[in-house]
């Protein structure tokens, strides 16, 4: 990832947020801390954040209803789950709500990158614009090539 990947870690676990932090920075990305699901959301109305990383249960709103707010308001963000009481119930839904990934506590360095670094790549694809009709021809015949 790279210096321009903006990240939003949301926890109300002091020490969770810190370790992602760390190890988000160590991979060179920006990142930023918020408490709980309403600090979240006013952050992602000051910046725009490539991808969140989100816990399930907080004080005050909880994660699901924080995934619904941003996937309405910033569809555009990539959201990543990850809680403490994980339940195939609470992963499905969040999987229709259009987080990206979902994972279960503990989490550690080398996952919340590979999550976040994941997650990026999706939204990159996802923006990523039709190349000219000359272009696509040339790109698509050279992957074809690698395909063989």
């Amino acid at each position: 990832m790279s210096g321009s990947t903006n990240v939003l870690v949301v926890d109300d676990d002091e020490v969770v947020r810190r370790s992602y932090q760390r190890s988000l920075q160590a991979a060179h990305c920006n990142v930023e801390a918020a408490f709980n699901g309403e600090d979240a959301l006013q952050a992602l109305q000051h910046k725009c954040f490539d991808v969140v990383l989100l816990d399930l249960r907080m004080p005050g709103m909880d994660g699901m209803s924080v995934l619904k707010a941003i996937k309405r308001s910033w569809p555009n963000s990539e959201v990543v789950v990850i809680t403490g009481y994980p339940t195939v119930e609470t992963a499905k839904e969040a999987v229709r709500l259009g987080a990206y990934d979902y994972l279960a506590k503990p989490v550690g360095p080398a996952e919340v990158i590979n999550a976040a670094s994941g997650a990026m790549t999706r939204k990159q694809w996802a923006l990523r614009t039709e190349p000219s009709n000359t272009n696509a021809t040339n790109h698509w015949a050279g992957a074809s090539n690698l395909a063989s």
